[in-house]
């Protein structure tokens, strides 16, 4: 895979979202029901709103030949508050991509403490990253109840480039 790493555009909206759907529907399956899934994915379905949402963060997203493989969004500088890969390229490095450059930038930014709050699919994507546990959480989304777990990484500041 040829992955390129490049700032949201707003015409990315509508890929985006028909790759969140895709990414829930499939990969989410095995922990959330089909009604839960449902409710999850539909913060997506209006597209513009959705849009809105991502250019209101620090949005990334990864393309390849074939288009929009991965996205991730940074919140305040101390939240990773969206990573989604798209199921054909699940478990191919994209969210580790994203995940890199997410928590450099923070730590750039001078966050010590990085969040997210992840779903029960990808929590040991995190605590393979070094994120740790500490709050279980109950959110209601489109009329279903969802599982997720706030997790949190120490970050290390970073040096400035040429600095000993």
């Amino acid at each position: 895979m040829t992955a390129r790493l490049r700032p949201f555009l707003p015409a990315d909206a509508a890929a985006l979202a028909d790759l969140v759907r895709a990414s829930i529907e499939m990969l989410a399956e095995e922990d959330y029901s089909d009604a839960q899934r449902e409710a999850w994915a539909s913060a997506a379905d209006d597209v513009d709103d959705f849009g809105k949402w991502l250019a209101s963060m620090l949005t990334l997203v990864v393309e390849d030949d074939s288009g929009l493989v991965g996205f991730g969004a940074l919140e305040d500088n101390t939240m990773i508050a969206l990573l989604y890969t798209r199921p054909d390229f699940a478990r191919r490095g994209v969210a580790t991509l994203l995940c890199d450059a997410l928590e450099r930038l923070a730590a750039a930014r001078g966050t010590s403490l990085l969040y997210t709050d992840a779903s029960d699919t990808s929590q040991a994507f995190f605590a393979n990253r070094g994120y740790t546990p500490f709050k279980r959480n109950s959110v209601m989304r489109a009329g279903e109840w969802l599982a997720n777990t706030t997790m949190q990484k120490k970050l290390a500041p970073l040096r400035p480039q040429g600095a000993a």
